[in-house]
């Protein structure tokens, strides 16, 4: 999927996915807060859109159909990855609750997965909480297999995380 394609959700209301802005982060922070993510907060996501070379932070931007954009376009979700040492990190991935279960995680993860190939990234690896079984139950349905446990990894509450990977082909 490139980057900037509409797809349908819902009847009336179309998803894109972008790259994020400083004008998003306000809305990402919300997201992250609301999702009980570890928080990062506006300075590191700011900071991160800084270092552009080597990272993709992706939104799901929200349009309802035949309705002015201005009133109501808004975020549904975000992701946020990096490339090290050949490695794509998924950092973060965060959907409001009213959007989840439609597609949209699976929508953006696909999206840095495709940007990664094109890095020429070896494999994909990400972190979750060992209790979020909705969320590893997406991993593994976009590939990701678990290969390890990182006790106490999460704070606030403290939990293990597991590490889950995904193999990408890259091109020649």
């Amino acid at each position: 999927m490139a980057i900037g394609e509409i797809t349908t959700i819902r009847p009336t209301l179309g998803i894109s996915v972008e790259r994020m802005t400083e004008h998003d982060l306000l809305e990402v922070v919300e997201i992250e807060l609301l999702s009980g993510l570890s928080p990062w907060g506006w300075d590191a996501y700011h900071k991160e859109l800084q270092s552009q070379q080597d990272v993709i932070m992706l939104v799901a931007r929200t349009q309802a159909a035949g309705i002015n954009p201005r009133e109501t376009e808004g975020i549904a979700g975000f992701i946020i990855s990096r490339l090290v040492a050949g490695e794509l990190h998924v950092n973060n991935v965060a959907v409001r609750a009213e959007f989840r279960r439609q597609g949209i995680a699976a929508q953006l993860l696909a999206a840095v997965i495709d940007w990664g190939r094109r890095q020429h990234a070896r494999m994909a690896l990400l972190e979750v909480r060992a209790g979020n079984t909705a969320a590893q139950a997406l991993y593994s349905r976009c590939g990701f297999q678990a290969i390890g446990r990182r006790p106490r990894y999460y704070s606030q509450p403290v939990e293990d995380a597991l590490l889950m990977s995904l193999f990408l082909e890259s091109s020649p």
